[in-house]
């Protein structure tokens, strides 16, 4: 008897719904906008979307949001793919996530949309851009202002985020009904009811853990792998040959789908290096994965490696990870350096502040 009125009132909820349809009356419309403007002195925030995410809160309430746009300047000819996430920020839980191939965006104007306008109590919407692939994506900003707020924002600091907001328009519909189609529309990827996204930290008890698990024939007279507490930092010093490695047991939570961090040679004399991140299971032998990296250039199926880049000392670089699904299971962080030339004089690579999101069915505390 209760599974068929619950089947009537979903049917008494489609009838009403093509009602409204059938009148018409739920047209979607731009209640917000912000006109893409190019300032003579931007770098460009391509680049910063690949080695980390830009943060944007939307100016008006989630009550009946059906989508948005973004506003790109130029597309890469590589291959690579946007990521954009929607979720709420008072609680952090989220909403719908789009991963598009960049061939599948337009230059101009890019329409996201949800598969129902939002609905319930009034909230406030945050909007994640991030991408993958080597080539930069020319994601448009707007003009300049006053409102810190709503400004974008991102884990890096960079000139072209000062007081200005990235260029995107807001459209809103009937709250809780599939908003009308709208041509050029990109569907969600993925639906993340339920789901919470989480930033967390290394702290310092995990941190001062990291063990040293280098593969070398060398053996130095200094300590290779080091934790620096006044600067919660970790200082991995490559030698002549082999990698140099430590690893933290089980800093990587289940649920967590990136990873991100800043890397510079700490001397203005040093030598340049190669970093990199490979996440293994905690049940696995450290020493080991670095040993079949090492001997292979390749790691196992069940560890996760991020890829070399090189850093030099001067200016940082951020090396991020990001997980094409959540990881299920706790996983030990190691840190990888190696050589990039003949010498490595003063080549003191420094690592610190590390971030991490994962995503949780539990709600996060926000007081």
């Amino acid at each position: 008897m209760l599974r068929r009125e619950r089947e009537e009132l979903f049917e008494n909820y489609r009838l009403l719904e093509d009602a409204f349809h059938a009148r018409s009356w739920e047209p979607v419309a731009e209640v917000f906008a912000h006109d893409p403007f190019a300032d003579p002195k931007d770098e460009g925030v391509g680049q910063l979307l690949s080695s980390a995410f830009i943060e944007q809160l939307l100016p008006v309430s989630s009550l009946g949001v059906a989508g948005f746009a973004l506003h790109f300047h130029s597309l890469p000819k590589g291959t690579g793919e946007l990521i954009v996430g929607l979720s709420y920020l008072e609680s952090g839980e989220g909403i719908a996530e789009w991963n598009v191939p960049y061939v599948g965006l337009a230059t101009g104007w890019n329409f996201f949309s949800l598969p129902r306008a939002c609905g319930g109590a009034a909230r406030t919407l945050r909007l994640r851009v991030s991408a993958s692939g080597s080539d930069a994506l020319g994601l448009s900003l707007g003009h300049h202002i006053a409102s810190e707020r709503y400004s974008a924002r991102s884990e890096h600091p960079h000139p072209d985020l000062d007081l200005r907001p990235l260029a995107f328009r807001v459209f809103t519909g009937l709250p809780g009904v599939k908003p009308a189609s709208t041509a050029n529309m990109i569907a969600p990827t993925s639906l993340l009811e339920g789901q919470f996204t989480i930033d967390y930290r290394l702290g310092l008890e995990k941190l001062s853990q990291i063990a040293d698990v280098s593969v070398t024939q060398i053996v130095p007279d200094f300590q290779t792998i080091r934790f620096l507490d006044h600067e919660h930092a970790i200082v991995c010093h490559p030698l002549a040959s082999g990698i140099s490695a430590g690893a933290i047991n089980r800093a990587i939570e289940p649920g967590t789908v990136s990873l991100s961090a800043s890397a510079i040679i700490d001397h203005p004399k040093g030598a340049p290096a190669a970093v990199s991140f490979l996440l293994s299971p905690a049940s696995s032998n450290a020493r080991a994965e670095v040993a079949e990296l090492a001997r292979k250039g390749t790691v196992k199926p069940s560890t996760l490696f991020s890829g070399w880049r090189e850093v030099g000392a001067q200016q940082s670089i951020s090396i991020s990870m990001q997980m094409d699904e959540p990881i299920r299971v706790p996983m030990d962080l190691i840190i990888l350096s190696r050589a990039a030339g003949d010498s490595v004089d003063f080549c003191w690579l420094k690592v610190s502040s590390f971030r991490l999101v994962k995503q949780s069915t539990e709600a996060l505390d926000v007081r």
